[in-house]
């Protein structure tokens, strides 16, 4: 009786370890960035946007698939917006992040690093808000008719 307890706790101690080794894990896709002109929004667009977003703005870039959530298509920012392109709240979300499940954390996966990884003060702190800022207008430029 102890015998056969003792193999069915061994067979059940295997099953568990071999489910636990075939778990799939998630993947983590890694997107190399490149640092990029601060006075160029379009080309900081699609270095550190369009993976995710794709290069028109619609949420379908060569990597959404691989995240939780859809990314919001981008441009429809204004028409959901009652026709104004929100730009306070697109300049907030770059700076500070986004509440996003898609993303993990608040940072958007490739554009967080680049800003958290700038000085809040001094000559970086103009340069982040530069950046900010062009990547904004040319965001604006995204926008459906």
């Amino acid at each position: 009786m102890v015998r056969n307890l003792f193999f069915a706790a061994l067979a059940l101690a295997l099953l568990a370890g071999i489910g636990y080794a075939n778990q799939s894990t998630s993947r983590k896709v890694v997107i190399p960035v490149t640092r990029t002109s601060a006075t160029n929004g379009k080309q900081m667009y699609v270095n550190y946007c369009a993976p995710c977003h794709g290069v028109d703005g619609r949420g379908q870039g060569p990597v959404a698939a691989a995240l939780k959530k859809q990314p919001a298509d981008l441009a429809l920012l204004s028409k959901n917006n009652g026709g104004k392109f929100p730009s306070t709240h697109v300049m907030t979300v770059l700076q500070f992040g986004a509440d996003n499940p898609s993303h993990g954390t608040a940072d958007m996966p490739v554009w967080g690093p680049v800003l958290s990884g700038m000085d809040a003060t001094g000559a970086e702190a103009n340069v982040k808000a530069l950046r900010i800022s062009n990547l904004s207008r040319y965001l604006q430029s995204l926008q459906s008719k």
